[in-house]
This record gives C-alpha cells, sequence and structure tokens, in this order.
C-alpha cells in the first residue's frame, strides 16, 4: 500500500472530529499528546532502530484483538475496507472499544507495514485509542491473530503530525521487517474542524507467543 487514499490517509478525516469535546464544550481535558523525548532522534531514517532486536515475520494471519497493557488498551480488531472516496473505512463511531485494520493490507506480524486505526473519542467520551499519545519508546503491543499467534510488538517511536505535513512515507512505507502503526487523531482542536492530526505510534515485532 502506497497510495495514501488507499492506505489511510485520510483517516485523519474520518477519526478526527472530536465529537465529544464538541458536544461537551470540555476544556483541559484534550487527549495526552506524544512527549518529544518519545519521537525519532534527530536524523534517524524512516525506520527506527530500537534496542529490541526484530522478531522473524510470521505468515500473514488475521488479527483478531489488540492489546497495549501501558495504556490499558483491550480492544477487539474489525476488518476495515475503503469508503465510496476511496478513503480507508472506520469503525463504528457508536462503538468506543473496537480497533480496525485494513483488511487489504499487511496483517499485523507478517513482513511489512501494517496499520491499525482506531477513534480517540466519540459523543460519549474517550475512545480506544485516547490514551495513544501516553505511550513511551519500549512499551508493547500485543496483537492476536486468528492463526492462535500473538503477535508482540515493541514501541520505536511516537509522533504527532498536523494533517498538512502527514509524512506518508515514514508511517506507510515498506518494510522487510513486520512492522505496525497505530494511528489516531490528535495534535491541535478546533471545535469547527475537529483534530487537526494524528498521533503515530511506531512499532516492530519483538517477539511470538
Amino acid at each position: 500500500m502506497t497510495d495514501r487514499r488507499t492506505k489511510g490517509g485520510l483517516v485523519a478525516i474520518a477519526v478526527c472530529t472530536g465529537l465529544w469535546l464538541i458536544q461537551n464544550g470540555v476544556e483541559g481535558q484534550d487527549p495526552p499528546q506524544p512527549s518529544p523525548a518519545e519521537a525519532f532522534t534527530a536524523g534517524s531514517q524512516h525506520v527506527a532502530r530500537s534496542a529490541v532486536p526484530p522478531a522473524e515475520p510470521l505468515r500473514p494471519s488475521e488479527p483478531v484483538r489488540i492489546r497495549i497493557p501501558a495504556v490499558r488498551v483491550d480492544a477487539p480488531v474489525m476488518r476495515l475496507g475503503l469508503g465510496p472516496d476511496g478513503s480507508l473505512d472506520v469503525p463504528p463511531a457508536a462503538h468506543r472499544n473496537v480497533a480496525g485494520w485494513y483488511k487489504d493490507g499487511t496483517p499485523p506480524g507478517a513482513e511489512g507495514t501494517s496499520l491499525v486505526v482506531g477513534h480517540v473519542d466519540n459523543a460519549r467520551g474517550p475512545a480506544v485509542f485516547y490514551y495513544l499519545g501516553a505511550l513511551k519508546k519500549g512499551h508493547t503491543v500485543e496483537v492476536d491473530r486468528r492463526d492462535g499467534h500473538t503477535a508482540v510488538f515493541t514501541i520505536d517511536a511516537i509522533e504527532v503530525y498536523d494533517n498538512e505535513d502527514f509524512p506518508e512515507q515514514r508511517v506507510y512505507g515498506a518494510s522487510r521487517r513486520a512492522e505496525l502503526r497505530v494511528i489516531t487523531c490528535g495534535g491541535a482542536f478546533s471545535e469547527k474542524t475537529g483534530y487537526r492530526g494524528n498521533v503515530v505510534a511506531y512499532a516492530h515485532l519483538t517477539a511470538v507467543r
């Protein structure tokens, strides 16, 4: 997947409304944003090199559940396709604790770059990836797969981008190892337009159970 329209590059438009904040006028309760210390180091390549060595990629198999212990995420994963405009569909807004995976993309744990997305909030409050920006390098993401394996990823970096400056190649670029991107909305917030950016957690496969 290299075309932003078929890779989820339009996810910001779909999942970043911020209905809870708009409807409730909540101040001082924006979702946490990544610390600069958790970003890529200056001059690093689009693939971060963690101190944790990569594990060998698995055969492709559909993800069924994602867990991020550090921020208490434990959610089913649904398959996502493309909408009429060619952008990636998103999980139903009414279901706060559901993540989505692009079904025609790389499955988590297989060689390549896999994309998992989820809402940051909905009209009732925080959603599945509300605390994504609080992650730190070295935290883990666990993805249960239909083949019975659990793919364990280690976070390499967490960054936030304005929609206008979204680094498509850095986020979606191909990889020879098994990589994962977990994406939700974040950055500045406007009551008129919602969130103006995306939070992206970069991770690579480091263990298999």
